[in-house]
Formats: structure tokens, sequence, C-alpha cells
């Protein structure tokens, strides 16, 4: 058996038919919803993480390749683990451009929030800021595609832990008008982390922009103000 039947098998072991009955609904893959088409075999994000872990260092880009291509979604989160893990291992930077640049050359399987989520910051974000190469999430945040757009201010995670927030005001504003409500909560939330870290940066970017922001935006970004702050910019009054 090779490691990726190895994989999908470990995997299948830890099939939960309730979650993979309840995983389609939350996941949204009803006919003309984001996940529309997603397969799903029950497994936990927990129990694939042990999965990752155990496998990471033995398999190569190709077969990670034939794994992140599944239609199953539990593959391909798998893999996208696998990948960090050995993004974040790794101490040779051309391993890391290897690693990014099979990241960006399969963006078309990375097509759900949790798959973007887990990974993009990591790798993309993180390898952006070490190298000062934002253009990479840049081209991302100019995408059409939404998951795209989304890996770019996710992306940006890496650089406000850092202390940097300019690539992430620069995506949220460039996108805020965006329509689906998936990126206004990602605005948001990236708001709301540079806030944790800056509350004056985040304050400075509301009251330039909070009046046009959309609802579900506003009330992410502002989620861990004070109360009377917060009312102050869901009612207008600054």
């Amino acid at each position: 058996m090779n490691i990726v039947d190895e994989i999908k098998t470990a995997l299948a072991d830890l099939a939960i038919p309730e979650k993979a009955e309840f995983f389609p609904k939350f996941f949204k893959t009803g006919k003309g919803e984001y996940g529309e088409g997603d397969l799903f075999l029950g497994v936990t994000v927990p129990d694939q993480r042990k999965i990752a872990k155990e496998f990471y260092s033995e398999i190569t880009l190709k077969e990670l390749g034939k794994l992140l291509s599944s239609p199953y979604h539990e593959h391909r989160l798998t893999a996208l683990l696998m990948l960090v893990y050995q993004f974040e291992k790794s101490r040779e930077q051309s391993v890391k451009q290897a690693i990014v640049n099979f990241y960006l050359n399969h963006l078309q399987y990375i097509n759900n929030w949790d798959l973007v989520d887990t990974s993009c910051y990591k790798i993309l974000g993180r390898y952006a800021f070490e190298n000062q190469e934002e253009e990479i999430l840049r081209k991302l945040s100019l995408s059409d595609v939404m998951w795209h757009k989304r890996m770019a201010v996710v992306g940006t995670m890496y650089h406000i832990k850092k202390g940097f927030f300019e690539p992430t005001k620069e995506f949220v504003q460039q996108n805020l008008h965006y329509p689906h409500d998936l990126m206004h909560k990602a605005n948001g939330w990236l708001l709301r982390e540079m806030g944790n870290k800056s509350q004056a940066e985040l304050i400075s970017f509301l009251n330039r922009h909070y009046s046009e922001m959309p609802r579900t935006c506003l009330r992410y970004a502002i989620e861990k103000l004070d109360e009377n702050l917060r009312q102050d910019y869901l009612k207008g009054r600054i």
C-alpha cells in the first residue's frame, strides 16, 4: 500500500457516520452554496491532526498533491495540515520555497474557509513576511475568486502577530464591499486581531471606514472593544 492510500485508510477508520451526515450542512455543500459538491468522510479535526503528525515527515509533495486533489474534504485538510508541518519544520529556504510554489499551484483545491484558515497564514503569510514578498498576498487579494481573497487577508495574521498592520488594512479596504459574508467575517476577524495587538490602529481604521463597513464585518471588528464604544460605532455616533 502506498502512503496516500495508507493515509486514506487511516482516515476512513476514524470516520464517524453522524459527523459525515452533519458536516455537509455545516460547510454548506448544497446546490448554489459556497461548498457545493464537497464530500465528507466524517473525521474530526483532532483526528486529522493525529494522522497528519504521523505521516507528514514521510510524504512527498507529489504524493501530497494526490491527496490534496481528492474530492473528500478530510483528505484535503489532512494534506494541508501535513504541508504546514513540513513548512514549520523545514530549515532550508529552498524547501520552503517549494512548499509555497506547491500551495500556489494547488489553489483550486483549497476551496473552503477552514482549508484556507488552517493553512494560508502559516505558509503564505509567514513566507511573505519573512521574505518581504507581500506581492504574493496582493495578487490573491486582487483575484476574482473569493477563497483567494480570503487567503490574502487571513494570510496577514502572521504580519499582525509581528506588529505589522499595513497589509491587513490594505486588503480589508480593497475587499470591504465584496458581497459574500465569508469575506465580511474574515475582514472583521483580522481587524479584531489587529485591535488585540494595537487598539489604536483599529480605532484609527474604524474611524475612517466604519460607516461604510458591512454590518457583519463591523460587529466582528469591534467585538473586543468597550461596550460603550461598541455601541457608538454600531449606532453611528462617531
